[in-house]
């Protein structure tokens, strides 16, 4: 079934007459059209994407021929109802988690006649599970990021600033073909690796350190996410088995991942290796989470998800382990659950690699 069946299904799962699409991600999931300005509604026998004249052209290309094209130049809200596309409407769900409140009043101000139906999470779950075309373009993605990283390893040394880093992986992404950064880069040298989100400082790679490099880049819409822990010269012996016990904490969640699967088993996979190492507490964040046309997407992978992980699902496998004022270390890749198990799109070395 393409997207667009999926998301008219939406009509008969909440009884209602019309569904409205504002969140741009979900826009582009069920239409095709890429553009930053856009509101889809859904009828029983129509569909029909509303956007500003900037995009005339490219949506009528990008937008299959069964979905109305209107181009309206007062604001997608008024032109919902200059086009009459809520005419004879009793109830219609919206994105509750996408739409404010203000918002929310003004339809009702302007339709006095509908009923607006707040639904949380409306393509959440659909949008979760990918199809063929979506894991390809995913894993081009992540191709780029693999290429970048391989790079780096021969152009990291000693003395280059955090900053510098993440610069450079900017530039090596962009002139590999990438749309944009799916996120600013982290990089973590040192106790600045204690931190799993830090963001890139002036302080400068130093031997005997770790630092935490996690990146990922757009293109053609869909993300991709890797973090490798690189030492920078000779490290001490604790490091290198904390390290070892992080790599093992990983691969033991990639080979027990599979769809069908518990969110929460397969996090605690890789929780029970690293509580093994006594090493539990110092892992602080859940296991993963799903990547698609939003670096962040459904499922989460954690202890506290009471969510089963679909075939078709791509997710991020990525233990850490965070020692405040020490070092940090986390390894990332990005996998496609299957029925017997997971494909990993994630090509770059996880042995623990020393730069000098």
């Amino acid at each position: 079934m393409d997207h667009l069946s999926t998301a008219k299904g939406l009509l008969d799962d909440h009884n209602v007459d019309a569904v409205l699409i504002t969140f741009i991600p979900n826009v582009r999931w069920t239409t095709g059209f890429t553009g930053s300005n856009g509101l889809v509604v859904l009828r029983d026998e129509s569909a029909h994407l509303l956007t500003d004249g900037r995009y005339r052209d490219q949506a009528r290309d990008e937008v299959p021929a069964e979905i109305e094209v209107h181009i309206v130049s007062n604001g997608l809200d008024s032109g919902l109802a200059d086009e009459g596309l809520l005419d004879g409407m009793n109830r219609v769900a919206f994105q509750a988690d996408h739409v404010t409140v203000d918002r929310r009043t003004r339809w009702g101000d302007m339709f006095t006649d509908v009923d607006f139906t707040p639904v949380s999470g409306l393509l959440t779950r659909a949008a979760g599970v990918k199809r063929r075309d979506e894991i390809d373009a995913i894993a081009a993605s992540q191709c780029i990021t693999d290429e970048v990283f391989d790079e780096l390893l021969s152009w990291l040394r000693p003395g280059l600033t955090e900053k510098e880093v993440a610069a450079e992986i900017v530039y090596r992404h962009m002139k590999k073909g990438a749309e944009k950064m799916s996120f600013d880069p982290i990089v973590a040298s040192g106790p600045n690796g204690a931190l799993p989100h830090a963001r890139p400082t002036p302080r400068t790679l130093k031997n005997g350190e770790f630092v935490v490099i996690d990146m990922g880049c757009f293109l053609n819409g869909y993300a991709s996410d890797m973090t490798r822990t690189v030492a920078i010269g000779e490290i001490a012996e604790d490091m290198k088995t904390a390290y070892a016990a992080v790599l093992e904490a990983q691969e033991a969640a990639l080979a027990e991942a599979r769809a069908g699967m518990s969110a929460s088993d397969l996090d605690e996979v890789a929780r029970d290796v690293l509580s093994s190492h006594g090493l539990d507490d110092a892992f602080s964040h859940g296991l993963g989470h799903g990547v698609g046309l939003q670096i962040h997407e459904w499922p989460r992978v954690s202890r506290t998800s009471d969510d089963d992980l679909p075939a078709g699902a791509v997710v991020t496998i990525e233990p850490g382990v965070y020692l405040n004022g020490r070092f940090g270390i986390r390894i990332e890749d990005i996998i496609v659950l299957e029925q017997e198990g997971c494909r990993n799109l994630t090509g770059s070395t996880k042995s623990l690699t020393r730069i000098d």
